[in-house]
Formats: C-alpha cells, sequence, structure tokens
C-alpha cells in the first residue's frame, strides 16, 4: 500500500527542512524524501547568515534542522526520488527502495543537481555526444553504445533505462552511493559496471571514446554524465511543470508553480543561491502547500 502524505517535500537541505518545518506546523502529514547528507550545506562554512556570529557548521544546522522537522511530527525517508506523476487530483512519488507515496501537495526543494564532470572533452563534445539526461536524450540512442557516469540513484536508474535503447549499456565510477535496490536492477539489465574514472571524452566532431583512469580507451556513442539524484527539472516536467532554460523552476509570490499543488523553494528556483534566500523561500512554500492541502 502507498504511503499517503498531505505534504510530500523532496529534498533535504534548508529550504527542504524549513518547509517540512513550516507545514508540520499547520498540522498537515508531511513526508521528507532526500539524504540531508547531500545538501551543499554539508562541510561548509558559514558566516552570513541571520543570527549566527562568528563561523556555523552547515552540517550542524542540517542535522539540527532534521530534528526539528522530526520534533513536528514530520517522516524521513532518506532515499532519493526516481519518479514522480499526477495521479488525479494529487501525485506519486516513487522512491529508489521502491517505496510509493501519494500526497496531496509536492514542495520541490531539492537544488540544482546537473553537475559537470569537468573533463577534457566534455564541454567541446556537449550535445555531440555528451549528455546530462538520458531520459532526455534515449531515443537518439537506439542499437548504439552508451556509458554512464556518476555513482548515485541518477546514474542507476539512467543506466538501466538506457538498456532499452542502447546494444550496450557500460556504467562506470569509482564509488557507488546508490541503494543496493537499484544498483541490483541495473546488473539484472545487462549493465556491465566498472570502477573506474573518466579521465577524458574523445570525439572529432563527434564523441568516439573515452579514456579512463586506468588510461583503457573504449569505444562509445554518447556519455550521460548523471551525477547525483535524478535532477529536479526532470522531476519537475513528470509533474507537467516546465523547467526554464537553465533548469531552474519559476515560482510566484506563494512560492507555487504553474501547476496546482506544485511548489519549489531554494536553489532551485535560481539565483541568488544563499541559505538565507533557501531558507526564507521554505518557510514560505511549507506554509503555501499546507494551507492548498487545507483548502485555504
Amino acid at each position: 500500500m502507498p504511503l499517503d502524505a498531505d505534504v510530500l517535500i523532496i529534498g533535504a537541505g534548508p529550504a527542504g527542512l524549513q518547509a517540512a518545518i513550516h507545514a508540520a506546523r499547520k498540522k498537515v502529514s508531511v513526508v521528507v524524501v532526500g539524504r540531508p547528507s547531500n545538501s551543499a550545506a554539508i562541510g561548509t562554512h558559514i558566516e552570513n547568515y541571520f543570527g549566527i556570529g562568528g563561523v556555523a557548521d552547515g552540517t550542524e544546522l542540517i542535522r539540527t534542522g532534521v530534528e526539528q522537522a522530526k520534533s513536528f511530527g514530520c517522516t524521513f525517508l532518506d532515499e532519493n526520488v526516481i519518479s514522480t506523476e499526477r495521479n488525479g487530483a494529487g501525485f506519486r512519488i516513487v522512491t529508489e527502495n521502491d517505496t510509493v507515496i501519494d500526497a496531496k501537495s509536492v514542495v520541490i526543494a531539492t537544488g540544482i543537481s546537473r553537475t559537470k564532470l569537468n573533463v577534457p572533452g566534455e564541454n567541446e563534445l556537449f550535445g555531440k555526444g555528451v549528455s546530462y539526461c538520458a531520459s532526455c536524450d534515449c531515443n537518439f540512442y537506439k542499437g548504439k553504445t552508451v556509458m554512464i557516469t556518476g555513482g548515485d540513484t541518477e546514474a542507476a536508474v539512467s543506466a538501466e533505462l538506457m538498456t532499452r535503447y542502447a546494444a550496450k549499456t557500460y556504467w562506470i565510477y569509482p564509488e557507488f552511493k546508490a541503494s543496493s535496490n537499484v544498483i541490483e536492477k541495473a546488473k539484472k539489465a545487462g549493465v556491465e559496471i566498472l570502477n573506474e574514472s573518466v579521465k577524458e571524452i574523445l570525439g572529432d566532431g563527434k564523441v568516439q571514446s573515452v579514456r579512463l583512469s586506468s588510461g583503457k580507451e573504449i569505444a562509445t556513442d554518447g556519455v550521460f554524465i548523471e551525477l547525483g539524484a535524478k535532477s529536479a527539472a526532470d522531476l519537475a516536467m513528470d509533474m507537467d511543470v516546465m523547467p526554464e532554460m537553465d533548469d531552474t523552476i519559476k515560482v510566484n509570490s506563494d512560492c507555487s508553480t504553474s501547476v496546482k499543488g506544485v511548489f519549489a523553494c531554494g536553489d532551485i528556483t535560481g539565483k541568488p543561491k544563499q541559505i538565507a534566500k533557501a531558507v526564507g523561500q521554505g518557510c514560505i512554500a511549507g506554509s503555501s502547500a499546507a494551507d492548498y492541502v487545507r483548502g485555504l
């Protein structure tokens, strides 16, 4: 049976945690899905945030925020979201461990996750075999050889997806953080896994091969760089919210999007990428989502 939530928050950084706190205080059921350890605030030093003298520890700020949200009754799932969809008047979310959540409202607070690999050939061959979205470009690689690089959920899901299109799919990364559930799905689908780093993407006008940390060169038609959880832009599109060209999500003053019941806050809404802004929008988004559910 699916888990039910009035407000489902995707992301456990400053924006998502503040949204959770404010939604829960309005006495609606709140589920937060995301890994606090993946927040951009982890390991940072903060000295420009109201009420904090000197330098604060970002890791401790996140830990305290999680405890605050839990104290108000929020439920936490320390895993990544792999799919979202509209489900009648609400939304259905599926996590990497196959947990299904039916929610009346969704707050997207994941930040921007399309990170570059920063290797030679990546910029030059972008759009010529280098892609950051397997689900967007999979259809171009029917019967071809592709390579996924990244160690988290997005890479695992993309690798499994590409086996349905490509003749051969490699998944390459030094260390995998994705759940065993999605890794096993990729293996069963026929993905070849190599624990190495991509050091260079090679090609003349289009991707032709990659050079690995071992010095080995592997021929491929496409390289999908998937460094993190499924991107907020992809999750938004699955709920019929169309991101901007830079993958940010446009919101109104109440942090609502173009789709009723979907709200967004934090870095995903654009600059400035600051904790102060993330927390402020989190307050608004969480309150707005709770009001939406309560019919206010």
